[in-house]
Formats: C-alpha cells, structure tokens, sequence
C-alpha cells in the first residue's frame, strides 16, 4: 500500500485551488460538495490543502514547488508523480462513502470500477447507516457487550441477513430486526481449506468469514497478506495451538490446500 486513504473534514476550511478551465472546475465541483472554501490566492495562511490544475507543465510545477514550500500538501492534477495526495473516485451514499483510488496510475481505472459498483449499492443506503447511528443506544441495551454487538451487527448485515447491505432497506426493517426475540449466541467453528496464496483469489464467503472471525488458527503456510484481510483485532494463534485456546464466537481454522 503506497498510500493511506483517510477521509479529511474540509466543511469550513480553505482551500487553494490554482488553475482555470475544465480539470480545474472538476475539483471545484468536489471540494465543494465537501463544504471546502476554495481560494485562488496562494498566500492564503490558513488553508488545509491546495490544489494545483493548471495546464503548462512550468507553470504549475513552480505552483506546486511554492506551495509545499509552505508546507502544504498539494494535489497536482494529471501529475501524479508530484502529488502529496490524490483524489479518489467516490460512490456517495451519505454518510456512505465508497472511494476507489489507483494511487494516481489510472483515473480512468478507478473511474470504470466506481461505475461498476454504482449499480451494486443500493440507493438508500446512506439512510440505513443513519438508522443504525440512531439506534445505537438501543443496540447497546440488547448486546451490552462489544463482541456480542459486533456478532449481532454483523449477522444482520450478511447475505440473506435482516439488514443485508445489498438489498434496498428501510427504517422499518431495522425497527423488526430490533424486534426480534435474541437467539442464544453460540461459539461457530469454521475450517477454510484456501487454494491459492493471491488475496484476491478470496471466495466472497471466505472474505466475509475472514472480516468476521474473533479468533484465527491459521498453518505457517498461510501468507501475511491473506491474514491482513481479517479484523484487526481479531486473535491470531498458529493452528497448532488448537487444543489450548478456548474459542469465542466465530474461529475459523486456515488451512492451505497441497
């Protein structure tokens, strides 16, 4: 991962944004929606973040060199080798955001994969995420307990679930769901046989699995970078330790196939 992605609150804060014509109002048109101030004068003392997208190659990396002179972090348009950060494509379902980055290799790319996943979220579901902030004092009476409210959260949230993420929901479903009588939570042991050390070789249930697991028991074969797609809080213990660990909620025990 060459770049950390983070979500920056800009509603308020300055901007500087240095260019005209197209790809500058592109930037204008999100900076905007995200409540930034956006100025053109580069002396600005309090701006967050600038924003370089003029045409001539000279003139904008002397802009570029004379913001992060100021230290400033500096989005060059179309030159990716002098970014301090890149804009991402985004799937806006507020408060929902979905951001799909390539790291400044390919804003084409990520603009293709967003398209895709557009057609896959539904439209509401910013509106279920602002029902579960509104019941989380609900939530917390049900399952007092972390682990306990995460299981129940997650179930919920499952394929075929009460508040499956991929289906259209509305306030009423998670009113039921809140509803229902609470089920025993009982201890699941699961047993991943993994074909392939590639990550994104992953079946969509073993990636759901792996994102909900307490605890793993994986071989010494299993890679690292099949283990970073897990809860990063979850407990890791080599399988050999089997017999010795008491299990909570779900386990899963990894194996990679001969």
């Amino acid at each position: 991962m060459d770049q950390l992605p983070i979500f920056v609150n800009l509603k308020g804060r300055k901007v500087i944004l240095l260019g005209t014509g197209e790809m500058a109002d592109a930037k204008k048109r999100l900076y905007e929606r995200a409540g930034a101030e956006l100025t053109d004068d580069e002396m600005t003392v309090d701006a967050a973040l600038a924003v370089v997208a003029i045409e001539g190659d000279a003139a904008a990396l002397a802009a570029v060199e004379r913001l992060k002179a100021r230290g400033l972090l500096v989005n060059a348009v179309d030159r990716s080798q002098f970014c301090d950060y890149t804009t991402p494509a985004i799937i806006d379902r507020d408060p929902v955001l979905v951001v799909i980055g390539t790291g400044g290799a390919s804003a084409g790319l990520a603009k293709a994969v967003r398209q895709r996943l557009e057609q896959l979220l539904p439209a509401n579901l910013g509106g279920l995420a602002r029902a579960l902030h509104g019941a989380r004092d609900r939530i917390r009476q049900i399952w007092p307990t972390g682990p306990d409210r995460r299981r129940a959260i997650d179930a919920a949230l499952d394929p075929g679930g009460p508040l499956d993420v991929m289906t259209e929901r509305s306030e009423a479903d998670l009113e039921t769901w809140l509803a229902m009588p609470l089920a025993e939570q009982l201890s699941e042991v699961v047993d991943l046989e993994l074909s392939s050390s590639d990550p994104d070789e992953l079946t969509i249930r073993q990636a759901r699995l792996l994102g909900q697991a307490d605890q793993i028991f994986s071989s010494p074969d299993v890679p690292e970078v099949i283990l970073q797609r897990a809860r990063a809080d979850a407990e890791r213990f080599e399988l050999s330790f089997w017999d010795e660990q008491p299990t909570q909620g779900l386990a899963l025990r990894i194996r990679m196939k001969p």
